[in-house]
């Protein structure tokens, strides 16, 4: 228990719940960080070695996420032990019993993440009814379908290269976690004029100064192959694009790709945060004195829930987007503007603007709402 109240403060956690049923071997844990704006909505991450204390802090990175994109919507986040690529049928049984394990936890919306997808948040959405990135089929708005959060993302970085002094079309782009993130991103970028020089994946990198065909990389990933596998290009270990030469990166697979041990592998101008939390705050402080603007996560990557939110009210396909635009650009401004004028770090500037948000709906709303 000494984590738990390590990692809790005056924001929260409202609710950690443990679920465990080991005749099929499911563990899972529920982190509800944030309710004072409405009820939390936060992804479903599984993998073998997720623990407590990434599922804290990726829930306290979407209390900050919601609340910067002005959501009616609080924090949380799900997380599950366990290889994504286990058989299906398997995987199946264990999503569906872990939600019915939290069914009466209604400060809590579904939503797919690293390791989960439509498809799984249909299974939630059949056993209890509250679940968000569902299948066209079923009504929902597909996330990953339609790269919101590469989309989001793309509108984030074109603001953060002005501040920086990029020009967007011909930028040289490096894509950590060429996944459902890292892929729209790519495609999104390109649409502007980016250069895709470096992709990785867990197999390993794959670089071309000159460009790398992005369809053909995603084919490769919808195929469920490597990108190392293109044809094309120069191939290297999985940690080589750290050290890939280039004007944007952009971390789109796990938690704490960039440490104050690596950091200075990055030859970049601008990070561009697709993943949660996968820069440590160490390592931004160092890319800040070097220079290099970092856009936080729950800014640059806040197109998924922003649409899921969307989604979850009734919305179209096509108002989500507007909404992502709209949103992602104006936050990405204020907090840029607001960091150069206060000579803080992104980071910081993002923080006040999403905390000051969730103090003030917190004076609004009683604190036992279980």
């Amino acid at each position: 228990m000494d984590n738990v109240f390590s990692l809790s403060d005056s924001l929260g956690p409202a609710l950690v719940i443990h679920v465990t049923e080991p005749e099929i071997g499911l563990r899972g844990i529920l982190v509800v960080d944030n309710v004072a704006a409405g009820p939390s909505i936060g992804g479903l991450r599984m993998a073998k070695d997720v623990s407590l204390e990434e599922c804290f802090r990726l829930a306290r990175a979407m209390t900050l996420k919601n609340a910067a994109a002005g959501l009616r919507h609080g924090g949380g986040k799900s997380v599950m032990m366990g290889d994504p690529r286990m058989d299906p049928a398997k995987k199946e049984e264990m999503i569906r019993a872990f939600a019915c394990a939290l069914e009466g936890v209604e400060a809590y919306i579904f939503g797919p993440d690293m390791g989960t997808d439509e498809q799984a948040m249909a299974w939630v959405k059949d056993e209890i009814g509250r679940a968000v990135g569902l299948p066209r089929e079923i009504g929902g708005i597909p996330l990953d379908e339609i790269g919101a959060t590469g989309f989001g993302l793309a509108h984030a970085a074109e603001i953060a290269c002005a501040h920086a002094g990029i020009e967007l079309a011909g930028a040289r782009v490096a894509i950590q976690g060429f996944g459902a993130v890292g892929r729209h991103s790519a495609r999104f970028l390109a649409e502007r004029g980016a250069v895709l020089v470096a992709a990785n994946d867990s197999k390993g990198t794959v670089t071309d100064a000159g460009g790398l065909d992005i369809e053909a990389l995603c084919s490769l990933k919808a195929e469920r192959r490597s990108v190392v596998e293109l044809g094309s290009g120069t191939t290297a270990a999985v940690d080589a694009i750290l050290d890939v030469e280039c004007d944007i990166w952009v971390p789109a697979a796990r938690p704490d790709v960039v440490t104050e041990e690596n950091v200075d592998r990055l030859k970049t101008r601008l990070v561009v945060e697709g993943a949660n939390i996968p820069v440590t705050l160490g390592a931004e402080k160092r890319l800040a004195e070097r220079d290099v603007l970092v856009i936080p996560d729950f800014i640059a990557n806040a197109g998924g829930v922003i649409c899921a939110a969307m989604e979850y009210q009734g919305a179209s396909q096509s108002a989500a987007l507007d909404v992502i635009e709209e949103k992602v650009r104006y936050n990405t401004e204020v907090v840029l503007s607001a960091a150069e004028k206060d000579k803080v770090i992104p980071r910081k500037a993002a923080e006040r603007l999403a905390e000051t948000r969730v103090r003030r709906a917190m004076t609004t709303r009683r604190w036992s709402i279980f």
